[in-house]
C-alpha cells in the first residue's frame, strides 16, 4: 500500500475530519477546542453583523463587512485541517485492517473433548479447549500446539508468503487464528477467548482504536491547554486595560488574536504524530501494544540482543580448511567437499561453498548420516575406501590415533570461539589418515559493527546474550563489536541484568520467543516478543515481531526516537511561528489609536483587517502543510542528544521563525486584492 499523501488519501479522510467535529469529540483537544470555540462564536457574529448595523470597529480602525465571515471561515478550516491529520494518520492502517477482518471470519474448529470430536464453531471455543487442525484447514483461534508439528501459511497476519515451521514442544509453538495449516496435524490449546485474539488487538491497534496516549503526549497535552488557559487570560484582559487609552477590540479580533497566541500547529498535529510513530511500526511488521512501548524505545539507553540470530547467521559456516602436515591444501578441500555432498545441514552446504566447487557422488556410494552417538557423518565408496568429518575426538577414535598437530589446529579453532571439524580418510587397505580441520565458526553479520558504533554514537549501549561459553562470547562479541558479553546466560541471569541496568537509570530493551524469556520480557522497558514464540511470550512482551527478526530491535529504537524527535521539533516550529504573528495583528490590533507601532509592522502589511486575516489564514495553511511531515517523521541521523537539538533549533526553530514572516506576507498581497482590505 502506497504510503504517500496525496489528493485522494486526503479526499478518503475528509468524512471523518468532518465527523471529528463533533464537540464531544474534540474536547480531547483542549487547543483545538478552544478554536472550534472561536470558530462558532464569529459564525454567529457574522450571521448577527447585518441586523445589528454591520461590523464594529476594532482598536478605532474600520473593518470590511467580509472581516468577521472571513475570520470564522478560516478558524473552521483550521478545526478540519487539524481534524484531517489525525484522520489521515488513522486511515493509513484502515486497508491492513480491512484484510485482517478476512481472517476473522467464524471458522469452523474440531474441538477434542473426551476421546472424541466435535464440530463446533471457532466463536464457541474458550480457553483451555483442545481442537485438531489438519492440513487444508484454518486455526480456528489463538493458541499453543501440544502436539505434532506442520507447515502453517501465516501471510494474513505477517505478509510473508514463506510457510512456517509449528511444533510442540518448543519456543515454536504459538498459532494464530486465521493462518492455515499446510500439512500433518496438530492438537491446539486454545489461550484466547472469541474476540480477544491477536488479530482483533492487531485489528484495534492499526486502526488507532485502542491507542492510549503516551506519558509525554500527556505532559505536554497539560503543557499546551495550560498555555491556552494564560492566553484566553490576556485576551479577556486587553479591553478593560485598552479602555482607558483606545477604543476596545473587536470580539472577531480578540478570537483571532487568541487562536494566533496559542500553540495551534502542534496542537493539532499531536495526535497525527502518535499515530504515525504507531503506523511506521506495523509498516515493518512489528505491533506494538501501546503508543507508550513505542515512545520508551526512542528512550532506550540498553539493548539485550541475543547472539544467535541476531548478531550472526544462526548457523555455523565454514571459514577455513588447515591441513596437517604432509597433506595439501588441495586434498584436503576435495575430501571436506566428499563429505558434504549429501550433508544438507547449513554447515555442510557451507563447506561445499567454502571450497568453490563439488565433485559428483559417486555412484553406489554409500551415505553415512550424523548421529548423536557417532557424531561423524561421511560417505563408503564403492571402492572400499571411506572418509569422514565429525567432531575431533570421534573421528580420532575412528582413526584409531590423533597427533600433536591436530591437537593443536582444533585448540586452536576452540580457542577462538570455532568449531572443529577433522577430515579424515580410509583407503581400500585399511590405512587412515588425518587430513586436517575445517574452522565452523559463527559468522557475524555484514554490517552488525557499524550499526553498534550507530547505536553507540546515539548514547545506546549494546549487551550480548548467549548461553555459549565465555571464551567463544568474547570471541563474537569482540568481533561484532558489542560493548558487554553476557555468557551461558540463564532466564535468573537476564532478569537481573534488566534489574540492575533500571537500577541505574537506564532504559531496557530486548528481545525473546521462548517461555523462558517470559519474565524478562515482562520486565524490560521495551519488550520485542517473536511471533514465532510461545504465548506466554507474546503475552508478556509489549510488542510482538510478526517477522520474528530479533535484529528489528534496532530499527524499533530508531522509531522511537524518530517520534520523539518529531514531536520535539514541530513543538519547536509552532513556538517559533507564533512570533510572526504577534508582529501581524498587535499592531493591526490598535494601529488606529497609536501610529507609532507601525514600527512593529515588519512586513510591511496592507492593512489592520489584511494583516488579522492573513495571520489566521497562514495558521490554517501550515497545519495541512506539515501533516506529510508529521506522518512521515523527522529523519533520524545517529548522533548525540546535544547535536540532534542543536540541528532541531537551527532547521525547526529557526525556521519556524523565518517561514511565518515570508508566509504571511504572500497571503497579505492577495487579501489586499479583495475588496475592503
Amino acid at each position: 500500500m502506497s504510503r504517500s499523501i496525496d489528493a485522494a488519501a486526503l479526499a478518503a479522510a475528509l468524512p471523518g475530519a468532518l465527523r471529528k467535529l463533533d464537540p464531544r469529540l474534540m474536547r480531547r483537544n483542549p487547543v483545538m477546542f478552544l478554536v472550534l470555540v472561536g470558530a462558532v462564536l464569529t459564525t454567529v457574529l457574522a450571521i448577527a453583523e447585518p441586523f445589528l448595523g454591520g461590523p464594529q470597529p476594532s482598536g478605532g480602525t474600520a473593518t470590511p463587512a467580509s472581516f468577521t465571515a472571513g475570520i470564522a471561515a478560516w478558524l473552521w478550516v483550521t478545526v478540519l485541517f487539524a481534524n484531517l491529520a489525525e484522520s489521515v494518520a488513522e486511515g493509513r492502517g484502515k486497508a491492513q485492517a480491512d484484510s485482517l477482518r478476512q481472517t476473522r471470519t467464524s471458522t469452523t474448529a474440531h474441538r477434542l473433548a473426551d476421546g472424541r470430536t466435535e464440530e463446533v464453531s471457532s466463536a464457541d471455543l474458550r480457553v483451555g479447549d483442545l481442537v485438531e487442525v489438519v492440513a487444508g484447514q484454518l486455526i480456528p483461534g489463538d493458541g499453543d500446539v501440544i502436539e505434532g508439528i506442520a507447515s502453517v501459511d501465516e501471510s494474513a497476519i505477517t505478509g510473508e508468503s514463506a510457510p512456517v515451521v509449528r511444533e510442540s514442544g518448543g519456543d515454536r509453538s504459538a498459532v494464530t487464528g486465521g493462518t492455515r495449516v499446510l500439512s500433518d496435524r496438530i492438537v491446539v490449546r486454545i489461550t484466547a477467548k472469541p474476540g480477544e485474539t491477536f488479530v482483533d488487538r492487531m485489528i484495534g491497534l492499526v486502526e488507532g482504536a485502542s491507542r492510549q496516549k503516551t506519558p509525554n503526549e500527556i505532559a505536554l497535552n497539560i503543557l499546551l491547554a495550560s498555555l491556552s488557559i494564560v492566553f484566553v487570560i490576556v485576551c479577556l484582559t486587553i479591553n478593560p486595560i485598552a479602555s482607558y487609552a483606545a477604543a476596545p477590540v473587536s470580539l472577531p479580533v480578540l478570537v483571532a488574536l487568541l487562536v494566533c497566541l496559542i500553540p495551534t500547529t502542534i496542537g493539532a498535529l499531536l495526535s497525527a504524530i502518535g499515530i504515525a510513530g504507531m503506523d511506521r511500526l506495523v509498516q515493518r511488521n512489528v505491533l506494538a501494544m501501546s503508543g507508550r512501548a513505542v515512545e520508551a524505545a526512542g528512550d532506550v539507553t540498553t539493548l539485550l540482543l541475543d547472539k544467535t540470530g541476531t548478531i550472526t547467521y544462526g548457523n555455523r559456516r565454514a571459514s577455513e580448511f588447515l591441513a596437517v602436515d604432509g597433506v595439501a591444501p588441495e586434498e584436503l578441500t576435495r575430501f571436506a567437499a566428499l563429505t558434504s555432498l549429501a550433508d544438507a545441514t547449513p554447515e555442510g552446504q557451507s563447506i561445499l561453498a567454502l571450497a568453490g566447487s563439488s565433485p559428483d557422488l559417486p555412484r553406489g556410494a554409500e551415505i553415512v548420516p550424523f548421529t548423536a552417538q557417532t557424531r561423524m557423518s561421511g560417505l563408503d565408496l564403492p571402492d572400499g575406501s571411506q572418509v569422514r568429518k565429525g567432531a575431533a575426538g570421534a573421528v580420532a577414535a575412528w582413526a584409531g590415533s590423533g597427533s600433536e598437530q591436530l591437537d593443536a589446529l582444533v585448540d586452536g579453532v576452540s580457542r577462538t570461539g570455532g568449531t572443529p571439524l577433522v577430515v579424515a580418510a580410509r583407503d581400500r587397505s585399511g590405512a587412515v589418515r588425518i587430513l586436517g580441520v575445517v574452522h565452523l565458526k559463527d559468522v557475524v553479520k555484514d554490517g552488525i559493527k557499524e550499526r553498534f558504533a550507530e547505536l553507540r554514537a546515539m548514547g545506546i549501549r549494546t549487551v550480548m546474550v548467549t548461553g555459549d561459553n565465555r571464551v567463544t562470547a568474547e570471541a563474537i562479541g569482540a568481533e561484532a563489536g558489542v560493548d558487554e558479553v553476557l555468557a551461558e546466560a540463564t532466564p535468573e541471569q537476564k532478569l537481573e541484568l534488566i534489574r540492575r541496568e533500571q537500577a541505574g537509570g537506564n532504559l531496557v530493551a530486548m528481545t525473546g520467543d521462548g517461555t523462558n524469556d517470559a519474565p524478562a520480557l515482562a520486565q524490560a522497558d521495551v519488550g520485542v516478543a517473536m511471533n514465532t514464540g510461545t504465548s506466554a511470550a507474546k503475552e508478556a512482551g509489549n510488542m510482538v515481531d510478526l517477522d520474528s527478526d530479533p535484529t528489528k530491535l534496532i530499527d524499533i529504537v530508531r522509531i522511537g526516537k524518530q517520534l520523539l524527535i518529531t514531536r520535539g521539533a514541530l513543538t519547536t516550529f509552532s513556538i517559533a511561528n507564533d512570533v510572526a504573528k504577534y508582529f501581524a495583528i498587535i499592531p493591526a490590533m490598535f494601529a488606529g489609536v497609536f501610529p507609532g507601532l507601525q514600527v512593529l509592522n515588519l512586513m510591511q502589511l496592507g492593512s489592520p483587517a489584511s494583516a488579522i486575516l492573513s495571520a489566521i489564514v497562514f495558521n490554517a495553511l501550515v497545519i495541512v502543510v506539515l501533516i506529510p511531515l508529521a506522518l512521515r517523521g523527522v529523519r533520524y541521523r545517529a548522533a548525540s542528544a546535544s547535536s540532534i537539538l542543536g540541528r532541531n533549533l537551527l532547521v525547526y526553530g529557526l525556521g519556524g521563525l523565518i517561514a511565518p514572516f515570508i508566509g504571511i506576507k504572500l497571503i497579505d498581497l492577495v487579501v489586499s486584492l479583495l475588496p475592503g482590505f
